[in-house]
């Protein structure tokens, strides 16, 4: 079964490199990002956990826990490890899960439709402190993650969460963002005091109101 938005996260317990989690547990209250790398021992997914690693206080600020994962075993992965931090020049700072019976790979849909069995896709998923799916990204296995997308991509979530708001293309953190189409223009004023600017009926803009 294809996971989709709005899905509960399937929860799942699983051995990592900082010991066994409870997804759901390990998550408690806060935002979380589960991606998945096709092997250990691989270039781009070296690059990768280095980026994230460096990126820890980012996800701290915005409240967001990461796991990764990986089919091979927890000894491969500590292994591995000492290979991320020597050329990346950091330091894993987040569990990898240890999913070698495919478990939890299979639960996210995260196998690979079109090569062997144990290659899984580059996999993100956003969830949300009510532990539903609130964004997914895949990757072919060539092309390394942006992660500065997908902080921008947190940022959008987190804000529309709590205001009635969306955010136009290639938003940036800072900047105006729209309005939801349901708040009426004689509610427009208390709702969002800094002021807004109608484009069109349906493309009005305002400043970011949570700044």
């Amino acid at each position: 079964m294809t996971l989709q938005l709005g899905d509960v996260a399937p929860d799942f317990t699983a051995e990592t490199t900082m010991g066994t989690i409870d997804f759901h547990e390990w998550l408690g209250g806060s935002w979380g990002i589960i991606f998945s790398h096709p092997a250990d021992f691989t270039p781009v997914c070296t690059t990768e956990l280095g980026a994230t690693a460096k990126l820890k206080s980012e996800f701290e600020k915005r409240d967001v826990k990461v796991v990764a994962l990986s089919v091979d075993p927890l000894d491969s992965h500590h292994e591995w490890i000492k290979d991320i931090n020597e050329t990346q020049n950091t330091e894993v700072n987040f569990p990898i899960i240890a999913d070698p019976d495919q478990q939890v790979a299979q639960l996210y849909g995260m196998i690979h439709p079109n090569a062997n069995d144990k290659l899984t896709v580059r996999s993100v998923y956003v969830i949300g402190p009510d532990k539903k799916i609130k964004l997914t990204i895949t990757y072919p296995a060539s092309t390394g993650r942006n992660f500065n997308e997908l902080l921008r991509v947190i940022d959008s979530l987190q804000l529309t969460a709590n205001y009635s708001v969306a955010t136009p293309a290639n938003w940036q953190h800072g900047e105006d963002v729209v309005i939801a189409p349901a708040i009426r223009n004689e509610d427009i004023p208390a709702k969002f005091p800094k002021g807004h600017k109608e484009v069109k009926p349906y493309l009005r803009t305002t400043p970011q109101p949570n700044l």
